[in-house]
């Protein structure tokens, strides 16, 4: 399965990438949302609250009614919320991390990122780990890519588009121009709100059906069958 794309390469145009799942193996996502949904049903949270959030939403969420309802809380001998906060990030921070030391990037990672690089086509990371996981993940990553976007750094996290827009800010380029590479759900709905090119890999969670009805234009093997030509 290949994808042949062609760019209209100028100063606009970028391609942005997903880390867990495209550019290195995935995360144990489900192991991860379960401890935080552990943590997060100790404190006393209803559990419509957080329902079908992702991980960090799920901590923002409860965090925000914990604070709210804390005066009633701490007469119910319940967690209050900056407690909660801390302990939760510490949760997935140790997961990150741990699973960082036994994680390489996908072998041809580093040289395709080498290639786009030499034939002028600026690109970045975008993803919702951790700048110190993926650090750790693939030291030289920040010499093969124009930027690293990760948890830490921004704002606003995918599905947000504002997390794909302030990374192609930053590289001073244009959505419309640009290129959205993920193995996730999320990875193409926020491209797809940006009005990028959306191409999905099958080397993390996702099936083809899956980021086809997401958004993504192309769905290829993994990021490497994905060819970029200047136009």
């Amino acid at each position: 399965m290949e994808a042949q794309i062609t760019l209209n390469i100028t100063q606009k145009s970028a391609v942005l990438f997903d880390f867990d799942g495209t550019l290195a193996p995935n995360l144990d996502l489900p192991d991860m949302r379960r401890q935080v949904l552990a943590l997060t049903q100790n404190t006393g949270v209803p559990n419509e609250v957080y329902a079908q959030r992702y991980i960090v939403e799920v901590i923002d969420v409860a965090s925000a009614w914990l604070k709210k309802n804390e005066a009633k809380n701490q007469n119910q001998g319940q967690e209050n919320a900056q407690s909660y906060y801390d302990q939760a990030h510490q949760l997935i921070l140790d997961i990150e991390m741990q699973a960082a030391a036994r994680t390489d990037p996908f072998p041809e990672a580093r040289d395709y990122l080498l290639y786009l690089r030499a034939n002028g086509i600026a690109t970045a990371v975008v993803t919702r780990n951790c700048r110190a996981a993926v650090l750790q993940t693939f030291p030289d990553i920040l010499s093969c890519v124009d930027g690293v976007f990760a948890r830490d750094d921004v704002t606003y996290l995918k599905p947000d588009p504002r997390h794909l827009l302030q990374a192609l800010t930053s590289l001073g380029c244009e959505p419309s121009d640009s290129v959205m590479v993920g193995d996730g759900k999320l990875d193409m709905d926020s491209g797809k709100q940006l009005n990028m090119h959306c191409v999905g890999v099958l080397t993390g969670s996702s099936t083809e059906p899956v980021l086809l009805e997401a958004g993504a234009h192309k769905v290829v093997a993994r990021f490497s069958d994905f060819k970029v030509t200047k136009k």
